[in-house]
């Protein structure tokens, strides 16, 4: 059983910073990429960022680059979530999620996500 558990959402101002973390618990995550998504009310599902097995390769959303960073540690099983200068704009639930497979992680198809965590930003 996968399971996926986000932290370190919270209110901020505009401008300010967070960070996220997904813990990954109940298999081996050698060779599993792992990404946040984000969904505001009303709006759809939104990819945000995903980082490869090895942590090597990072992609980004155009509303993210510059502002977020992906990172994560293979011995905690964790990805982290970066974001700065955020704005109104942010105000989202995160989600992670995690695959074998990189389009799946991309295009939000994996069977593997966790709860979320509410970021609310402030102007």
């Amino acid at each position: 059983q996968v399971q996926l558990v986000e932290s370190g959402g919270g209110l901020v101002q505009a401008g300010g910073s967070l960070r996220l973390s997904c813990a990954a618990s109940g298999r081996t995550f050698s060779g599993y990429h792992m990404g946040w998504f984000r969904q505001a009310p009303g709006k759809e599902r939104e990819f945000v960022a995903v980082v490869n097995w090895s942590g090597g390769t990072t992609y980004y959303s155009d509303s993210v680059k510059g502002r977020f960073t992906i990172s994560r540690d293979n011995v905690k099983n964790t990805v982290y979530l970066q974001m700065n200068s955020l704005k109104p704009e942010d105000t989202a639930v995160y989600h992670c999620t995690t695959d074998r497979a990189w389009a799946k992680v991309v295009g939000g198809t994996s069977d593997y996500w966790g709860q979320g965590t509410q970021v609310t930003v402030s102007s």
